[in-house]
C-alpha cells in the first residue's frame, strides 16, 4: 500500500511544543514505571530539555518533514507539555479529537490557540471533545493510549488508568476503527501505562512487545490481527520496552521516502538484525533524548502526527 492514498500510515508533517519548564511529574510517577526521578529541579532540566527539543526539530527539517513548533505557555504550568501526542489526534477527513487525560497537570495542556492555528494551514472540518469524560473519571490518553492502524482501521489498546472501555468505544465508533484490546504488563506487575510504549505499527512492520501481554489468547489475537493486516513483526522484549524502542514513529519526507524516528536509546536498545530489519522499511533516524526520556515519553510522544487534508 502506497502513501499516497487518503488514510496513509505515516505523515510528513508534525506537530511538537517546546517545553517551558519540564520536569517529571509527580502527579504521572505512580503508574508511570518509564519516568525517573531527576538528579536536579526544574531549572536545571528545562534548558537540557529545550537543547535537546531543538535539536530534535533541526534533524527532523533536515530529514524532509515539516514540523509545526509551538511554544509551551509559561502559566499554567505543565510539565509534560513537550508531550501533545497524548492530548490530541488528527485524521484524515478533517477531524481533530480532544482527549480526556489522567493528571489534573495534563488537562491543562489543551490548547484551543493549536487548534486555531491548524485551521491556517489545514481543513479541519470538526473538533470532537471526549475531555466531559473526566468527570466520570475516564480518560483515554491520544495516540498514547490509542496505537492506530490507518491503512487497516485498527486500534490497537492496551488497557491501564488511562485507557478505559468506555471511551475507547467511543473513539472506535466516531472514526470507524475496528477496537483491539488488551493488557499489557510492565516489569513492575503493573499494566503498561501507554499502549505507544510497548507498540508501533508502521506501514508494513510492527515493533510490539508480545511477551508483555500475559494473556496466551490475546497475545496470540495481537499477532494474528498484525499478520493479518500483512505486518512483518519485529518482537521486542521487556527490556528493549523499558529503553523506549516501542515508542517509535514512522514518518514520511517530501520526497514521500519513509523514516522511523526515535531515541538513541532506543536505537540502542535494538539487536543488529532488528536494526536491518528496520532499515528496509523504513531507515532509523536516532533522536538524543535523555532529559525529555525522564518525564517517562521518548520520540513517539514528543510528536502529534498531523493528517489532515492541506488547504
Amino acid at each position: 500500500m502506497t502513501q499516497t492514498r487518503a488514510h496513509a500510515q505515516s505523515t510528513n508533517s508534525v506537530l511538537m511544543i517546546r517545553p517551558g519548564r519540564f520536569y517529571p511529574n509527580p502527579e504521572t510517577a505512580a503508574d508511570n514505571a518509564f519516568q525517573r526521578d531527576a538528579d536536579g529541579d526544574s531549572d536545571a532540566l528545562t534548558p537540557a530539555a529545550r537543547k535537546e527539543f531543538d535539536a530534535a526539530v533541526q534533524t527532523l527539517r533536515a530529514a524532509g518533514v515539516n514540523v509545526h513548533v509551538f511554544e509551551d505557555t509559561a502559566e499554567p504550568e505543565k510539565p509534560d507539555a513537550v508531550f501533545p501526542n497524548n492530548w490530541m489526534s488528527t485524521h484524515h477527513d478533517g477531524r481533530v479529537a480532544l482527549f480526556p487525560m489522567y493528571s489534573a497537570l495534563r488537562r491543562r495542556e489543551r490548547r484551543q490557540d493549536i487548534i486555531e492555528e491548524l485551521h491556517n494551514h489545514y481543513r479541519v472540518t470538526e473538533v470532537i471533545d471526549y475531555s466531559p469524560f473526566e468527570d466520570e473519571g475516564c480518560c483515554l490518553e491520544g495516540t498514547g493510549s490509542l496505537v492506530l492502524d490507518h491503512l487497516n482501521k485498527i486500534a490497537y489498546v492496551s488497557l491501564s488508568n488511562r485507557s478505559n472501555p468506555k471511551v475507547i468505544q467511543r473513539f472506535a465508533d466516531d472514526f470507524s476503527y475496528e477496537p483491539m484490546i488488551f493488557t499489557s504488563i510492565g516489569p513492575n506487575g503493573e499494566p503498561i501505562y501507554h499502549t505507544n510504549v510497548m507498540m508501533c505499527i508502521g506501514t508494513a512492520f510492527a515493533m510490539v512487545g508480545l511477551e508483555m501481554i500475559p494473556n496466551k489468547a490475546e497475545r496470540q489475537q495481537v499477532r494474528a490481527r498484525l499478520e493479518k493486516a500483512g505486518k512483518e513483526i519485529v518482537e521486542l522484549s521487556a527490556d528493549q520496552v523499558s529503553n523506549f524502542a516501542g515508542n517509535a514513529i514512522e514518518l514520511h519526507n517530501k520526497n514521500g521516502e519513509k523514516l522511523l524516528v526515535l531515541s538513541n536509546r532506543a536505537a540502542r536498545a535494538l539487536t543488529d538484525e532488528e536494526r536491518e530489519t528496520l532499515n528496509r522499511y523504513a531507515p532509523l533516524l536516532p533522536l538524543e533524548l535523555s532529559t525529555i526520556e525522564l518525564g517517562g515519553g521518548s520520540a513517539r510522544c514528543m510528536i502529534a502526527t498531523i493528517h489532515l487534508p492541506r488547504l
